[in-house]
């Protein structure tokens, strides 16, 4: 039987507009299995993982784990964790980093502050402070939520760091199984699909220049995905791939044509130019799996680019 992946590629469906959604990201180190619910089924405390499932709920924060490429046995645990938090929104995107021994003081971030870029309360409550190294590399290998995460993002994450390729991690569900290996890029939160050692690197390169590379991405993951399929058509539309050069200033609802939601997206230069984009949402056809473990065939929202039009400079 065929992969979820397998199926996608064959079926060439498209990789944009799908990644997942956080203005912020809050990682946290952690050896040993993951199961398909990792805050709650790994060998992270399941009171903890619960109860930052409730701390982040509505606040824009994401909480993944993470682990080191490798064998994941817990006695590889470290004494003291890596900790880190990425706020992806243009203009304001950042990384700082920490190591703590006790992570349940994450429980003591004001989540609402971090979802909306303030970077001062992961610093009071963890000593964290800007992270100066390579940007992050986040390649997902939670097998328990789909196996194609293991059979293709552990191989990758694996092949990055025999290569010298550093901040590379294994994390937990990216979401878009289909899509394996997924990968997300941080500060900037880029996400991609059917990534190769190549373009990981090639996008790893872009982080340090300042730039976006489009082969493979998913969409920033500061953006729902209306406002993810907009920026990179006019990313595509403009030859425009410095990361932090573009922001989407509104995403309004249009009401549906028929049966299909559509969504006018502004999308603002920084030195001024505006463009209206009108994206419509549909199915991808025909039915296939979104994932490995689905017990009948669905057919996954897309996001379609209808127009692109530039609006005069006032």
């Amino acid at each position: 039987m065929s992969t979820c992946a397998t199926v996608s590629r064959q079926l060439d469906e498209p990789v944009s507009a799908t990644a997942p959604t956080a203005t912020t990201w809050l990682l946290l180190e952690q050896s040993g299995p993951w199961g398909a619910e990792a805050l709650t089924s790994s060998h992270l405390d399941p009171a903890l993982g619960r109860a930052l499932e409730r701390a982040a709920q509505g606040t824009g924060v994401r909480v993944a784990l993470i682990r080191r490429p490798g064998r994941h046995a817990d006695f590889h645990a470290p004494a003291a964790r890596h900790v880190y938090a990425a706020h992806t929104v243009p203009g304001g995107a950042w990384l700082h980093g920490a190591l703590t021994t006790a992570p349940e003081r994450l429980l003591d971030l004001d989540f609402h502050a971090l979802g909306g870029g303030d970077h001062r309360t992961f610093d009071t409550a963890l000593g964290g402070r800007p992270h100066t190294g390579d940007p992050l590399a986040l390649v997902c290998t939670n097998g328990r939520r789909d196996r194609c995460c293991a059979l293709l993002g552990r191989p990758l994450a694996a092949e990055l760091a025999a290569s010298g390729v550093r901040g590379v991690w294994e994390s937990t569900h990216l979401g878009g199984h289909r899509f394996s290996p997924t990968l997300l890029i941080l500060p900037y939160g880029y996400a991609y699909g059917r990534a190769e050692a190549r373009t990981v690197k090639e996008a790893l390169r872009g982080v340090r220049e300042g730039r976006v590379v489009l082969d493979g991405c998913r969409g920033r993951t500061a953006w729902q995905r209306p406002a993810q399929a907009a920026e990179l058509a006019v990313r595509e539309a403009t030859g425009e791939y410095r990361a932090d050069a573009l922001t989407v200033t509104r995403a309004d609802a249009l009401g549906a044509d028929g049966d299909t939601p559509r969504w006018e997206v502004t999308v603002s230069h920084t030195d001024g130019h505006q463009w209206h984009v009108v994206v419509a949402q549909g199915a991808a056809l025909p039915p296939r799996p979104e994932s490995c473990g689905a017990a009948v065939l669905g057919g996954p929202s897309r996001m379609d680019v209808v127009s692109v039009r530039e609006l005069a400079l006032s």
